[in-house]
């Protein structure tokens, strides 16, 4: 690998220096009124060159290489554009007007096919989220675009993870059914993962399948989160939040450039923290307090117009005063709320560090993309855990065996290439490599205390200590063409090849109370290999430039395994299970009216799913055992609809419905094999379903003041927490609402979520234990802006 990294640079310089044709362009940037616009980004898309306008709303971009391109232009205050220029002479002057954000939608950017486009353009089923959005609805973690995007559920097991679905398609254990990137660096597990939102400009989620350029575990869809880096421009922010509940947030933020046109640098940090929902009744105190610290670190450099280098760190540090708040069962949370009642307290350690090293090159006839990333998170509970989630003294956990347990490791490595923005050819292509290394030694004992006798052991005051080691290591070819038969059609096919190798290591050891460990598992180990292609394609037609159809066929798989040790016997180690795989067969119409004022995509989708990995909860390790024993048949409709009604005002209202059922399921129950066929998927909301509504009315003045107001509606149909159909819950409604003054360097809002007070049961494991959806909260926000 360290062979090749001279001949892609060699390549690189190579290439530039036949680079010809070269031409400046430059322009002026104004609104309706025709008075200039400071501050506005100007870029030309799948390249390096961006600049930003002066205070006359001038803007110049020096030495482009002839061809086509897609200008984007954006600011806050105005509605995103995007232009198609061909780039040709010694110069060139644009004139762009820009309307107000109050009058027309944005014309959203996006990096679906790992390119960036026009997302009313990109043949596949997207949900859009701007920064301005991201603080409209408020949201501070991931979980929390439940509702808004169509058919996608998201919640948290307790331990401030979340797992999330989408069509059907859900994530049951540590390897996600729903592929979250941040920043362009894939988040391998739930261990690595990063829920909280801080500093976004966009969060994309594309829905189904996406294999074929995301690979893995991508076979519900994938989650892009994009964060603001920094350019020339210098600019900065500071926040505080308080709200009920004890809730303090505080975040600060600078990105300014330390070499201008070279070296820039980007700061931001947030520390939140609460006082915790739940009382813990056993000793009267509260139980789930906790609080973060995440920082976000940018060091960009720009070596050439055409080669950017970027080095991304981002550190998580977590504290949890009481993880997995469970009641004994959903009716036990519903009429005694908030309320736990655990003998075993402890604090939960989770400190996560993800460094990320991209180049990006930007040339003539092809551009190259270099993504390196190492993840790590360290994760342990300071004093035995309560594992029967009551006063008893039955079981509890132990994990903190020190710093040689319990960390997981994570190094991944992508390559790719792509035709040049600048190409006129019909042709556009992407290819690439993609490779992976995760090292995952756990170590956890599981202690059996006084009254062990209750939970159904035959003995007490034992532990019984289980070791597990996981390696795993992959890699895969991509490809993808997009090929414009003629201005009204587009095709598009790609194809992905993985091989993946995984080996788990176990050891099971009985220790009594005071004496030594002894062996009851010796070292041993299973290997297991697991190969996929994921195909896709996509045919599309052009009605008209605002209005688009596709239909796509689209293979997703999720990774195979192998089930780890745990301290109940009749659940054996080192079964291998195999990858899951589904075909996907979508619909889907995109489009804008009324001068983009309106915005209505609609789409329907089927799914059919064979060798469904089916999970279940080993208690009290929580340790996930994993077979192939189903299939599973998803379809439903989503609909997105945007429009700007009158100036000021905006409407949203996101729909979907999934009817998941297994057509073939067969599991184990007291020794037997039940056919639970028919059944509903988990975790899957018959229907998901958001309204917003917002007025901003201009209160004028130097500061541009605006006075907003929203209200938001979220209704998620009927579901169920486990396989058998029989943890439900009930259909219900959430309203949410916002309302202050926005300036241009200062915002200051009141806001409250779930203002009914809703008791809802937001997660539950198979074998009952529950939490609760958040209470109502309310609080108030200020932040300054430069």
């Amino acid at each position: 690998m360290k062979k090749l990294f001279p001949l892609f640079f060699m390549l690189i310089i190579y290439c530039s220096a036949f680079a010809q044709n070269l031409t400046d362009i430059s322009g002026v940037i104004t609104n309706t009124q025709s008075q200039p616009v400071a501050g506005v980004t100007v870029t030309l898309l799948n390249t390096n060159y961006t600049t930003v306008s002066n205070a006359k709303g001038e803007f110049r971009i020096n030495k482009i290489p002839a061809g086509n391109y897609i200008m984007h232009v954006s600011n806050v205050a105005y509605a995103e554009r995007n232009t198609t220029i061909n780039v040709s002479g010694k110069g060139m002057l644009f004139n762009i007007k820009l309307k107000d954000v109050s009058n027309q939608l944005d014309e959203v950017v996006v990096t679906a096919q790992k390119r960036e486009e026009e997302v009313q353009q990109v043949p596949v089923s997207i949900s859009t989220l701007s920064a301005k959005q991201v603080q409209a609805y408020h949201l501070q973690n991931l979980k929390e675009i439940t509702g808004i995007v169509p058919n996608l559920y998201s919640a948290g097991p307790g331990d401030n993870r979340n797992v999330t679905g989408v069509r059907g398609i859900v994530t049951t254990s540590y390897d996600p059914a729903v592929t979250t990137y941040i920043d362009g660096v894939n988040q391998f597990s739930l261990d690595t993962y990063i829920p909280q939102l801080f500093d976004v400009e966009r969060i994309e989620v594309l829905r189904g399948p996406q294999g074929t350029l995301y690979g893995r575990n991508a076979m519900g869809g994938v989650i892009n989160v994009i964060t603001k880096q920094p350019s020339n421009q210098t600019s900065g922010f500071a926040e505080m939040e308080f709200g009920n509940y004890g809730e303090q947030r505080y975040s600060l933020g600078l990105r300014a450039p330390l070499i201008k046109d070279k070296l820039f640098l980007g700061v931001a940090g947030v520390y939140s923290g609460f006082n915790g929902f739940y009382t813990n009744e056993f000793n009267n105190t509260k139980f789930d307090k906790q609080h973060f610290f995440l920082g976000n670190y940018y060091l960009k450099f720009l070596a050439s117009q055409k080669l950017t280098l970027t080095l991304n760190v981002k550190n998580y540090e977590n504290r949890n005063n009481g993880p997995f708040q469970l009641a004994s069962s959903p009716a036990e949370a519903l009429s005694n709320p908030f309320k736990v009642n655990q003998n075993a307290t402890t604090k939960m350690i989770d400190n996560i560090f993800n460094a990320s090293l991209s180049a990006n090159y930007t040339g003539s006839n092809f551009n190259f993309t270099s993504v390196s990333s190492y993840q790590e998170n360290y994760r342990y509970y300071t004093d035995p855990i309560d594992g029967d989630f009551s006063p008893l003294d039955a079981v509890s956990l132990i994990n903190n065996y020190g710093g040689n347990w319990n960390k997981v490791k994570v190094g991944t490595q992508e390559f790719r290439l792509s035709s040049p923005a600048s190409s006129q050819s019909p042709l556009k292509w992407t290819a690439g490599l993609y490779g992976f290394y995760r090292y995952s030694p756990t170590k956890t004992g599981t202690h059996f205390g006084a009254d062990a006798a209750q939970v159904g052991s035959p003995i007490s005051n034992f532990t019984s200590i289980n070791t597990n080691i996981e390696r795993n290591y992959g890699a895969a070819a991509f490809g993808q063409v997009v090929y414009t038969i003629n201005p009204k059609w587009d095709l598009t096919a790609g194809l992905r090849y993985d091989i993946e190798h995984k080996k788990e290591e176990v050891k099971g050891e009985f220790q009594p109370d005071g004496g030594d460990a002894m062996i009851t598992q010796a070292d041993t180990s299973s290997k297991a290999n697991f190969r996929a292609f994921t195909p896709k394609l996509t045919i599309a037609y052009h009605l008209t430039e605002n209005n688009n159809l596709f239909a796509t066929y689209s293979r997703g798989f999720r990774a195979g395994g192998i089930s780890q040790l745990g301290s109940d016997p009749s659940q054996p180690p080192l079964y291998a299970y195999k990858p899951e795989y589904s075909d996907n067969y979508e619909i889907g119409s995109k489009n804008s009216f009324l001068h983009r004022r309106l915005r209505l995509n609609i789409s329907a989708f089927y799914t059919l799913v064979n060798n469904a990995q089916v999970p279940t909860l080993v208690l009290p390790d929580a340790i996930t055992v994993t077979k192939n024993a189903g299939k599973l048949n998803s379809k439903g409709i989503e609909a997105e609809l945007a429009a700007t009604l009158l100036k000021g005002l905006d409407l949203d209202y996101n729909f979907g419905y999934t009817h998941a059922r297994y057509t073939d399921l067969l599991v184990a129950s007291n020794g037997n094999a039940v056919n639970l066929k028919g059944n509903h998927q988990v975790y899957t909301p018959e229907v998901t379903s958001m309204l917003a509504l917002q007025y901003a009315y201009g209160l004028g003045g130097p500061q541009n003041a605006q006075l907003i107001a929203r209200g938001e509606w979220r209704y998620l149909g009927n579901q169920y927490f486990d396989l058998a159909n029989q943890i439900e819950q009930k259909a219900y409604s959430l309203f949410n609402a916002r309302i202050g003054v926005s300036t241009k360097n200062f915002d200051l809002f009141l806001w409250g979520r779930n203002l009914a007070n809703k008791k809802y049961i937001d997660y539950a494991y198979d074998f009952g234990a529950s939490h609760l959806g958040n209470p109502k909260t309310y609080g108030v926000s200020l932040g300054a802006k430069f």
